[in-house]
């Protein structure tokens, strides 16, 4: 178990205070309003069971031509009907533990580890969330290269080093490309989430427009009027160049619809509790904050198709092809995804 003790404490004659050191580690996902939450997806995850079913009315068939009207008593019609679709989503049970010795909170000088642990958890689990929101990504995008030819999939990179040119890297032709693998819902594009890599390249291109926040400051960067999102947590393959094979880096933007992703948000049986034990530390007590989460992040218009390992699936399991599957059209899906080489 790991556990603040006396080594982890800084030499308090040399620091005179214990300042926080958190991560850089951006929350841009959480905070963009690409996500989905409702009462109804906070239910299905606080209800009973390991797996939800996320039911939609599928459209009305367009192939199907409307009928022809006549005068004839004898002509009668028969009427079409729409039915549901259903998208399985596999819930995440989650729980973190943080723990301090008493006696190392009593000599180190500074905020008390447990008031660090404290003020930190939330921003812990919000990057958690976006970590297996990212990895949710990825295993959409394997599925859809292995299962459905690749058709939410814009690929400008070149394999090599010596293919990069200027139009491998991010062009408005090459987001406009990508974009409109989703036909005549393009329109619905809101986000578009990059490396810092390719960001720097939107600005070199003068292709940024800044817009003001709710604090009305101008900080909220945009391209063509869609909010951009810039995580280096985004995929991408770096060159391998040298005595390796001669790989062009390549990096995979994603673009965002409204309603990408839907978040529920349960209530597991003891959200937070602090387990004490009195003999640990020889006696001196040891403290232990537990926070738990019981969440649904699921992309709209699939399902999950296996078993996970465990009780929930890991954030490697999520990457994979296996996990996912296209259960709507392509147009209806509000993602589509962009490699270039930066």
């Amino acid at each position: 178990m790991a556990t603040v003790r006396l080594s982890d404490i800084i030499d308090v004659t040399v620091f005179q205070d214990l300042p926080a050191v958190n991560s850089p580690e951006k929350t841009a996902f959480y905070e963009s309003g690409i996500v989905t939450s409702s009462p109804l997806l906070n239910g299905l995850a606080t209800a009973a069971g390991k797996t939800a079913e996320l039911p939609f009315w599928k459209d009305i068939d367009q192939t199907v031509a409307p009928n022809l009207s006549n005068d004839n008593p004898a002509s009668v019609a028969t009427p079409d009907k729409i039915v549901q679709g259903e998208q399985i989503s596999r819930k995440a049970f989650l729980n973190k533990g943080l723990s301090e010795s008493d006696l190392a909170s009593e000599l180190v000088l500074g905020p008390k580890a447990m008031d660090q642990i404290r003020a930190r958890i939330d921003t812990y689990w919000t990057r958690q969330w976006q970590r297996r929101l990212l990895a949710s990504v990825n295993g959409v995008l394997a599925d859809n290269i292995a299962n459905d030819g690749g058709d939410m999939v814009f690929t400008a990179a070149g394999v090599t080093n010596a293919d990069v040119t200027a139009t491998t890297l991010f062009t408005r032709q090459n987001f406009t490309s990508a974009a409109f693998t989703m036909g005549d819902a393009v329109d619905g594009i809101q986000a578009i989430a990059v490396h810092s890599v390719v960001y720097k390249r939107m600005i070199d291109n003068d292709d940024i427009d800044f817009i003001k926040d709710s604090a009305g400051n101008m900080t909220v960067p945009t391209f063509l009027g869609k909010r951009v999102i810039v995580d280096d947590s985004m995929t991408y393959t770096p060159a391998a160049g040298g005595a390796g094979a001669d790989a062009a880096a390549r990096y995979t933007s994603v673009l965002f619809g409204q309603g990408a992703f839907g978040f529920g948000n349960g209530q597991p049986k003891v959200p937070v509790e602090v387990e004490r034990q009195a003999t640990q530390g020889n006696g001196g007590g040891i403290e232990t904050l537990w926070t738990r989460k019981t969440w649904i992040c699921h992309p709209f218009g699939f399902q999950n198709t296996s078993t996970p390992a465990a009780e929930s699936f890991s954030l490697a399991e999520l990457a994979t092809a296996a996990v996912w599957d296209r259960v709507v059209d392509r147009k209806n899906i509000p993602l589509a995804f962009l490699v270039t080489n930066g």
